[in-house]
């Protein structure tokens, strides 16, 4: 976690001096930049500077000065930063903004211990002990597609209502206060195809996708592979963790950039590192007099995921592609 820290009197600088120490200790990216003194930095620019580019920023002194220096940059729950605010001496640790999705309300709870001070959380859930579910799939690395949902959600626990939860993967060892499971109408599901009922979409990461193409496939040829893809099995783009291939693709330039614009990373693997893998695979002598392995795509994902093939071989315009879960 990037963490940057303000201050504006003297005893705020030195308890920030103390605070960047005690972050580091922890293993955490901590910056402390002075607001005061002839390099000092203004709070407003602080927050131009490190709002758009950092995990969270820490205020230590007045909330008000905070929040006037942030307003023009929220944005987002799911985008924006976890800001906090700090008395000068230390007393009080407050979360500002994204308390669950950024992280802002467990960051509070740290810090507090860090320094002995009293947390301050006003959200909600966190108030009345009920479980929040943007904060825990912030920390699963899962992807909340409709946030608008998350509300509603919130609503139902607060009023004692069950929340109807739905999954395929066991992502939960066991279901928090309020939940309970169902195979129709979910309020909550978790799973890398869209549901078919309108309810909070929650995607993890699980899938991998293979990837073979002929030299030189422009980009553009690869996006339309993926987006049929995704429309003909209903998945998200959310819901891939990476790309895979044969090692000869390495360097290719429509490829290298197609996960550079999905944010994937792409990792390749000999011919023989495929040939190896155990099971059934869609074969090709063509493919096989070019690469030296009988299919590029399902191998490279099943490799890539340790897991199995669930969608085979998909093939067209010098593009196959396989996804393995």
């Amino acid at each position: 976690m990037r963490i940057e820290i303000t201050a504006y009197t003297a005893d705020g600088l030195a308890l920030g001096e103390k605070l960047r120490e005690l972050l580091e200790q922890e293993g955490e990216t901590a910056c402390f930049h002075p607001g005061k003194g002839p390099e000092g930095m203004k709070a407003r620019d602080f927050a131009a500077e490190y709002f758009p580019k950092s995990d969270a920023l820490v205020f230590i002194g007045a909330a008000g000065i905070a929040v006037r220096s942030i307003a023009p940059f929220v944005a987002s729950k799911l985008s924006d930063p976890a800001v906090l605010a700090l008395d000068d001496q230390g007393k009080f640790v407050i979360s500002l903004l994204s308390g669950h999705v950024g992280g802002a309300n467990d960051l509070t709870n740290r810090i507090a211990g860090l320094i002995g001070a009293v947390p301050v959380v006003t959200t909600a859930t966190d108030g009345h002990g009920v479980f929040a579910i943007d904060s825990w799939a912030a920390k699963q690395g899962f992807f909340i597609m409709n946030p608008e949902k998350i509300k509603a959600v919130s609503g139902q626990l607060l009023d004692g209502k069950p929340v109807r939860f739905a999954s395929p993967f066991p992502v939960l060892e066991s279901l928090p206060k309020g939940f309970v499971r169902a195979d129709e109408n979910p309020d909550v599901v978790v799973d890398v195809r869209r549901p078919e009922t309108d309810c909070l979409w929650i995607v993890p990461p699980f899938l991998t996708l293979g990837v073979g193409c002929r030299k030189n496939t422009p980009e553009e040829a690869i996006e339309a592979a993926f987006q049929k893809l995704l429309a003909k099995k209903g998945f998200s783009e959310k819901a891939f963790q990476q790309v895979c291939s044969i090692d000869l693709k390495a360097e290719e330039p429509g490829l290298l950039a197609f996960c550079k614009a999905h944010n994937l990373p792409f990792v390749t693997y000999s011919a023989q590192e495929l040939e190896a893998l155990e099971g059934e695979f869609t074969p090709s002598a063509f493919v096989s007099h070019v690469t030296g392995v009988d299919n590029v795509c399902e191998r490279s994902a099943a490799k890539g995921s340790g897991g199995r093939v669930i969608v085979p071989k998909q093939a067209g315009n010098g593009v196959t592609m396989a996804v393995a879960r």
